[in-house]
């Protein structure tokens, strides 16, 4: 791997981001959300659920890490 893994998953999700996006739009115009709270509910998960895959790299990440560094000692 010639890159970090910050690099590599940025570029990831720098792709994966505006296809999330359009997934998003389509859902939302869709008709399928009829009520307000309908929309409310949807990005109360649509956009913590990005964040939060996002933010899971980084986790995963961190305790590969730490598992690599409990086994080379």
């Amino acid at each position: 791997m010639n890159q970090s893994f910050t690099t590599l998953w940025n570029i990831t999700f720098a792709f994966t981001g505006p296809v999330w996006a359009v997934l998003a739009w389509m859902i939302w115009s869709s008709g399928q959300l009829r009520t307000p709270q309908d929309h409310t509910l949807f990005l109360a998960i649509v956009i913590p659920g990005f964040t939060l895959i996002y933010l899971s790299g980084f986790l995963i990440r961190n305790r590969h890490a730490k598992k690599m560094q409990g086994g080379a000692s």
